[in-house]
């Protein structure tokens, strides 16, 4: 029985290549995603511990217990700490550090690296004059508040030398710096395609701190002192605001964060390659049901002679070990290759990824061998053992051949049970997982039922086929001949088109809701902001009132403080100006009296808290000052605006540290290229800095959600390719199976086009058939999910993008006709003689 099941493979070997293919597809974007997530999440890992290269012990602020609802930033480090720290038992040295954002612009005015990795630090000389952590490969130090170094990356690539001037900025106004150093590091952000600019120690506390405050002191252990210890002899010092961590700590909690964020990426990435697998689950079902249907004779003759239902099943078990074993080899080696060029295609976009080799790890490769030969043993067990079932008598009379009635009807009850319970999940879901369990069942329990369906679906293409008269009504009726073939054939390319139509559905109507809600509650003309989404200096929206071209301003800046006794943002705005700026729709009272003690709120919070036009509010500021605030206007919030306004005037002397998370701007022309240019040029020409107008803002929403969809294509493209080759299997065999009537239709005049063109419109109907079904489940879905989307997003309405679903039909029709080339080839080829008498 082995030796014949190994024949049986080796026998057909087109056959055998398009089932492995099917296979292979699936094992190779499993392990393709397996070998991508391990590849950056070790780069990542290695690059995080190379930061804490010469650290021992880490101490860092830290609210105390009972402390974290009190209003006021985060205290910092002081310097008697960091005396104190370095002359604990078993310390060789203490360092000071702090950092931030910092912008360095090249010699043509581009921001240099990614400017979320765009960072800044203190150089820290220490007694010996000296940082270790920053070795000078050229040049010196920075010594006063207009000196810089740069990393040596950074240098290179934007083309500096030590002497040159370099502009950089921090919060928003350009800095021009002159080069005195240039020095290597093992920093992960800079490794990563970032940049690193250090200033002395004095300058950069007054940047990102206050004088003689660190965010961070690393405490070196001397010879013979474990990390351990040293911590231990730290914490004795430390106030209750700060805490200890040793190095092997900080490494592995960055090591588990790291881990974390890729395990999103890696649950996204195999969710599609479960769809690719799922819709190949199903050709290869399909395969084996046809390659046991074509054999049943001989199956029957191997049970005439002796060999027992086990026997049988295993013998198409065997096969199937022997496809799945071959299809996990080559599709963990494609895999390979997949993980490899997702690495290069993330790099090509310009994301930040450090390097590091290409991580194979033991468990990608046994998860690509199961998935491989489980997966295709467990699509070939049903077919087996429902051929094993088979009298030898009644399989040698093919009286087995035909599904009963009562099959086909209690098919159908179960399909249309599961299909109403999924529905029924769908139309109630209350949460994504919900919805997700729902649109599987629906799948399930629309593939139970294709067999029904495609009657009258592929029955109403008649007038379309009738043109082409006899061949036309032929492929017709040899697409209902077998419904269930026929159906598991375009479920394939079922699943497919409904996620992608499904996806499409909701990107677009979210990308014009948050459009919506973008455009539709600014007045403003411009919104300026950092790259990176850092804070914004003060000296900005200065620079942009006085300019003669604006009309308006407003600050967006935020103070955490206690609000009717809870933790709360307190945003503040320009009073004065910021109806100019914002339309917002009010339920009640108006922007007008937002000054002094005024303050207005969303009607979200006002629901929440009772509150109302004419409410007090206790309020205590960041500072601990308190105060008594009243609200004069209650607005409707939305995604982008909602909280609690209050004046700039009445926030800014409670604040330590005054900056801005954006500037909203009217100009007295609107906007045009030339007005942008000029509040450019009033800001420094800073790389750093993005002006937007609402188109702007518009076009980034809709780049970011079409790269996502993008994304989302390719990765379904996959289970779209699997589903072509199932058609195309399907097609051979069916050729196969038919050659006898195929020799007839020749005989009596049906000349070679005419068999080929009988082929093709065939596979056209299945492959329509699929793209309509799978169209209409992803207009469905989409439809369903909007009321789940709703509650986030209350702009949100069901746009069809009529275009792409049309695309998307237009494409399942090309399937079905490139997949018809092969096998209609070989129908006409077939000698009509031959064909006959073939038993």
């Amino acid at each position: 029985m082995f030796r014949t099941a190994l024949r049986n493979v080796l026998a057909h070997k087109a056959r055998l290549m398009m089932t492995v293919l099917a296979v292979m597809l699936g094992v190779a974007f499993v392990s393709g995603t397996l070998v991508f997530t391990s590849t950056i999440s070790a780069a990542y890992q290695k690059s995080s511990e190379k930061g804490f290269t010469g650290v021992d012990v880490a101490v860092e602020p830290h609210r105390a217990s009972g402390d974290e609802d009190k209003p006021g930033r985060t205290p910092k480090l002081g310097r008697r700490l960091l005396d104190q720290a370095g002359k604990v038992p078993g310390a060789a040295s203490a360092t000071g550090s702090v950092s931030g954002f910092a912008a360095v612009a090249d010699k043509n005015g581009k921001l240099v690296g990614e400017g979320f990795n765009s960072s800044g630090a203190n150089y820290y000389a220490g007694g010996g004059g000296k940082d270790p952590r920053y070795p000078m490969k050229s040049g010196r130090a920075p010594q006063g508040a207009g000196e810089i170094a740069l990393d040596a990356k950074t240098a290179e690539r934007a083309g500096y030398k030590v002497g040159d001037t370099v502009r950089v900025s921090v919060d928003g106004p350009v800095l021009r710096q002159k080069l005195t150093g240039v020095f290597t590091t093992d920093d992960g952000n800079v490794s990563a395609g970032g940049s690193l600019a250090l200033f002395d120690t004095p300058t950069a506390q007054k940047l990102y701190a206050q004088p003689g405050e660190f965010d961070r002191i690393d405490v070196k252990a001397a010879a013979g002192t474990s990390q351990a210890a040293l911590k231990a002899s730290v914490e004795k010092i430390l106030p209750k605001d700060a805490k200890a961590t040793t190095a092997k700590e900080l490494a592995d909690e960055q090591s588990r964060v790291i881990a974390q964020g890729m395990d999103g990426m890696r649950t996204s990435l195999l969710v599609f390659a479960g769809i690719a697998l799922f819709v190949g689950v199903f050709i290869i079902a399909n395969t084996f049901t046809m390659l046991v249907s074509q054999r049943t004779k001989e199956l029957a003759l191997l049970r005439a002679v002796g060999a027992s239902r086990r026997q049988v099943t295993r013998s198409v078990l065997i096969e199937a070990f022997v496809v799945g074993s071959v299809a996990g080899v080559t599709g963990l080696l494609a895999g390979i290759g997949i993980g490899a060029g997702l690495r290069a295609l993330i790099g090509g976009t310009g994301a930040t990824i450090p390097d590091g080799p290409l991580v194979i790890a033991p468990s990608t490769v046994l998860v690509s061998m199961v998935v491989g030969v489980v997966v295709t043993m467990l699509a070939a067990w049903l077919p087996g053992r429902r051929a094993a079932k088979i009298p030898p008598v009644a399989a040698m009379n093919s009286v087995h051949a035909v599904a009963t009635t009562k099959s086909l009807v209690v098919r159908n009850s179960i399909g249309g049970v599961i299909t109403a319970i999924g529905a029924a999940i769908v139309l109630t879901a209350t949460s994504s997982t919900m919805m997700g369990l729902g649109a599987g069942l629906v799948l399930i329990g629309v593939f139970v039922l294709t067999p029904l369906l495609s009657r009258p679906v592929i029955a109403a293409a008649a007038p379309i086929l009738r043109p082409f008269g006899m061949t036309g009504k032929l492929a017709r009726q040899n697409a209902v001949r077998n419904p269930r073939r026929t159906a598991a054939t375009a479920s394939a390319l079922m699943i497919g088109l409904t996620l992608i139509t499904g996806l499409t559905v909701i990107a677009g109507s979210v990308q014009q809701a948050i459009d919506k809600m973008a455009t539709g509650s600014m007045k403003a003309d411009y919104v300026v902001s950092m790259a990176s989404m850092t804070p914004l200096s003060t000296d900005v929206e200065k620079k942009l009132s006085a300019h003669p071209d604006v009309a308006a301003t407003s600050p967006l800046r935020s103070s955490w403080s206690m609000v009717a006794g809870e933790h709360r943002e307190l945003m503040g705005v320009n009073g004065a100006a910021i109806g100019k700026l914002m339309n917002l729709e009010f339920t009640s009272g108006s922007f007008a009296g937002l000054s002094g003690g005024h303050v207005v709120i969303d009607d979200a919070t006002s629901r929440t808290n009772h509150w109302k036009t004419g409410s007090s509010l206790d309020v205590t500021f960041e500072d601990g000052k308190k105060a008594r605030l009243t609200v004069s206007g209650v607005y409707k919030g939305n995604d982008l605006m909602r909280g609690i306004m209050v004046d700039t005037r009445t926030l800014a002397p409670h604040q330590s540290q005054i900056d801005d998370r954006q500037v909203l701007v009217k100009t007295k022309a609107g906007t045009s290229e030339a007005t942008k240019d000029a509040l450019g040029k009033a800001l420094g020409d800073n790389p750093a800095i993005r002006i937007q107008t609402k188109q702007d803002i518009s076009d980034g929403i809709s780049k970011g959600i079409s790269l996502l969809l993008n994304m989302l294509y390719g990765l379904l493209a996959m289970a779209v390719v699997v589903a072509v080759l199932g058609v195309v299997n399907t097609l051979a065999m069916s050729v196969f199976e038919r050659r006898q009537e195929i020799g007839m239709l020749r005989a009596i005049g049906l000349d070679r086009k005419g068999i080929k063109r009988m082929v093709r419109l065939e596979s056209l109907i299945i492959s329509v058939f699929g793209g309509v079904m799978g169209v209409g489940l992803g207009v469905f879905f989409g439809w369903a999910a909007g009321d789940l989307i709703k509650k986030g997003i209350s702009t949100y309405e069901l746009v069809l993008p009529w275009e792409r679903m049309g695309i998307f039909l237009l494409l399942s029709a090309l399937v079905g006709v490139l997949a018809a080339l092969w096998p209609a080839r070989r129908a006409a080829k077939l000698n009509m003689l031959d064909a006959i008498k073939a038993e």
